[in-house]
């Protein structure tokens, strides 16, 4: 059994998964939080609360660093743990610094550093000659508009430190540009309490289906587990409205993507992590997207598992602890998985959902979630916009896609008060 500190996680799909992994594992975890009111929510779907199982709870400056890191010596000293962990984006750094101030195991907070910003991911990766977009890092609109016309349009403007596709858009034109800039520096904190960067990143728009490749590196090798497809909606936001895994890709593009995405993470320097790298697969090739060094986000970590047996969150907790993660496939009946999200076409409050009764009972359905009436719900423009979703299995080939499509195809939000 080993004692881990969990640093500021329980957000979306690892609010779940990580508490069952350490559960699983036999593992202890003291718990660090600037913020508990945050976390005193109900649990996902009538579960137990993750907090009933810590061993302790600490409130701490979480989000100052220079203060967190002598605080966290003078808990290890009392509490000794092993390991360092977190399941949220805007700590990853700070948990690498933790473990690596306590002598622990964890990937080098540089690449981690690295990997949690979007203008250094493309510096490094363009230094590597790792294949991504043509791009632009820029201090202000006025500089924004300029790089626009040496990049030319489309274009993406994306922050450089957020997550789950927030403000994240396509702009055809200088007005739509400057209208995206503007979102951005209206948006100074993130939903940590967290001052942005208020750098503007550009980045060509790439054409082609998307995917992610889902590794584990361990000890200065990569494990590639498998590659996820994409489906993408909510122009001219990105908000992804499906996976499934394994992507139904050519033997070359699948190669191509891997092959790629291992390139990524070895270029930033990762090492000890779960990654989940987004490749486009343009007409010139593969183009990385982004490097996320942890579990991949929306189910897409309990897709592989259905299909594979490897539980990725398992082993984030093992490269935590310094330990060779189980990465053995095993068989699990299935052939294929898919998710596809319910996703609100406009603002209201969700009066019910039409359609959803008799969804469980489907063939091969796995997963089934829908949002309470009484939400309060905005225009999708992220990832944190859904209403629910659908995932399915199929035993015999790459048919689960179509299932959970099907399914989700007769489903429909009532709002009211728009």
């Amino acid at each position: 059994m080993a004692h881990l500190l969990v640093v500021e996680s329980w957000v979306g799909s690892m609010s779940r998964l990580l508490p069952r992994a350490l559960g699983e594992g036999g593992h202890d975890f003291t718990f660090l939080t600037r913020d508990l009111q945050h976390y005193l929510r109900s649990a996902p779907e009538g579960a137990d609360h993750p907090l009933l199982t810590a061993r302790n709870v600490v409130t701490a400056p979480t989000n100052d660093v220079g203060t967190l890191l002598p605080l966290t010596e003078r808990l290890h000293t009392a509490l000794r743990f092993d390991g360092v962990i977190t399941s949220c984006d805007y700590y990853l750094p700070t948990a690498a610094r933790i473990a690596a101030r306590l002598g622990l195991p964890g990937p080098a907070p540089e690449a981690m550093e690295s990997a949690c910003r979007k203008d250094a991911t493309r510096r490094v990766l363009a230094a590597a000659d790792v294949p991504g977009p043509r791009f632009a890092v820029c201090a202000d609109t006025a500089a924004a508009v300029l790089a626009a016309r040496d990049l030319g349009y489309p274009l993406v403007v994306k922050p450089v430190d957020l997550c789950a596709g927030m403000l994240v858009r396509r702009v055809d034109d200088e007005a739509e540009l400057t209208e995206a800039c503007r979102a951005l520096a209206a948006f100074p904190l993130n939903a940590r309490h967290q001052r942005r960067d208020p750098s503007i990143l550009l980045e060509e728009f790439l054409h082609g289906p998307e995917v992610s490749v889902e590794t584990v590196s361990y000890a200065g090798s990569t494990h590639v587990v498998g590659v996820t497809d994409k489906s993408v909606g909510g122009a001219p936001a990105f908000v992804e409205t499906g996976h499934m895994f394994p992507a139904d890709l050519t033997p070359d593009d699948f190669a191509a993507a891997t092959r790629t995405a291992v390139r990524a993470g070895a270029a930033l320097g990762l090492d000890d992590v779960v990654a989940h790298t987004e490749i486009k697969l343009t007409a010139d090739g593969p183009r990385v997207v982004e490097v996320n060094p942890r579990p991949a986000g929306n189910r897409i970590t309990e897709l592989v598992r259905h299909v594979t047996g490897v539980d990725l969150a398992a082993a984030c907790v093992d490269v935590a602890l310094g330990r060779e993660p189980d990465l053995l496939p095993r068989e699990t009946g299935l052939r294929s998985a898919a998710i596809a999200f319910l996703v609100p076409d406009g603002p209201g409050t969700l009066a019910g959902v039409d359609g959803a009764a008799g969804m469980r009972d489907a063939e091969g359905v796995l997963e089934v979630q829908i949002a309470e009436p009484g939400r309060t719900v905005e225009a999708a423009d992220s990832n944190n916009a859904y209403l629910g979703h659908v995932m399915a299995g199929d035993p015999t080939g790459l048919a689960a896609r179509h299932r959970v499509e099907t399914l989700l195809a007769g489903v429909r939000p009532r709002l009211v008060g728009a």
